[in-house]
C-alpha cells in the first residue's frame, strides 16, 4: 500500500462527507438565513427562534434525502470493503 493509495482512500472519503452532508448543511444555512432576515425586518431579538425551523428543516431534508444519503454511504463502504485485501497485503 503506498501513499498514492492512502490519498485516493482519504479524497473519496472526504468527497463521500461531503456529498451525504451537502444537502442538509445548504438547508440549515438557508432556514437560518431567513430566520435571521425575518428577525432583521421584525426587530425580533430572540436568539433561540432560529433554532426550531432549522431543526424542522433538517429533519424533513433528512427524511427527504435519507435513502440517498445511506445508499451513498453503503457504496463508499462496500468499495472499501470489496478491496480490503489491497488495502492489508
Amino acid at each position: 500500500m503506498n501513499s498514492e493509495m492512502i490519498l485516493s482512500i482519504a479524497e473519496k472519503g472526504v468527497m463521500t462527507t461531503l456529498i451525504v452532508s451537502g444537502p442538509l448543511l445548504a438547508i440549515a444555512l438557508i432556514v437560518g438565513l431567513v430566520v435571521s432576515i425575518f428577525q432583521a425586518t421584525t426587530q425580533i431579538q430572540e436568539q433561540t427562534l432560529a433554532f426550531i425551523p432549522k431543526i424542522a428543516a433538517v429533519l424533513f431534508a433528512l427524511i427527504l434525502f435519507g435513502p440517498w444519503m445511506l445508499s451513498k454511504m453503503l457504496a463508499f463502504t462496500q468499495d472499501i470493503f470489496a478491496n480490503l485485501n489491497h488495502f492489508v497485503g
